[in-house]
């Protein structure tokens, strides 16, 4: 049996979403993570999910796959390491010895609300890295290209950390983020830059 049909079998769609931060209401709905929902528009069934509201669609991969920008390769991987998933056992014994999950809720939304951050801030660098190349050698460098050069390996090793260390490494990173009150600068970064650029799509349209 494949990895895939392995990791489908043993962990429901509404079993991955609560383990990772999602509220789930009554009738399973949650607020779409995908976009910003404010009243729950995505059903979880037991294979699958659909959001009414932006029509975002998949089973249990594709779910974790989108949360945490991964291929679907890297999001089985990290079902299989989350749920304690054996690949040498058949489904029946992964879903008997399936651990009880060892993060508090608390810790858990912290771990996800991080894990999002950092994604959104390296999308941002990638792109900067990219747009704001100096296209010669004379040119000045952008202030945005040289952060990015600074900042993309280190907010990739962050992202991996949170993606596929063992818990207790996730759980201190964590700490170590929001002590030092980084994710809260990346997140002030983030709404800014987005402010900047509708600010300057609607320059442009008008």
């Amino acid at each position: 049996m494949d990895l895939f049909t392995q990791v489908k079998m043993a962990v429901s769609v509404k079993e991955a979403a609560e383990y990772y931060g999602l509220e789930v209401k009554r009738g399973n709905m949650v607020c779409c993570p995908f976009h910003n929902d404010r009243t729950p528009s995505m059903k979880l069934n037991e294979d699958y999910l659909y959001c009414f509201g932006c029509g975002a669609t998949g089973d249990v991969i594709d779910l974790v796959a989108k949360l945490f920008n991964l291929s679907s390769y890297d999001a089985a991987k990290k079902l299989v390491y989350d749920f304690g998933i054996d690949p040498d056992k058949p489904p029946a014994a992964a879903v008997l010895r399936k651990p009880q999950y060892p993060l508090a809720k608390a810790s858990q939304r912290a771990e996800m609300h991080c894990q999002r951050i950092l994604c959104g801030y390296l999308h941002l660098l990638e792109h900067w890295k990219v747009q704001h190349a100096p296209k010669t050698p004379e040119d000045t460098f952008d202030d945005r290209f040289v952060e990015a050069c600074q900042m993309l390996d280190y907010i990739e090793d962050l992202t991996d950390i949170l993606t596929f260390a063992e818990l207790e490494v996730r759980v201190k990173t964590v700490d170590m983020l929001q002590k030092d009150g980084m994710i809260d600068r990346l997140e002030e970064r983030l709404k800014r830059t987005e402010k900047e650029v509708d600010a300057r799509d609607e320059t442009e349209i008008g």
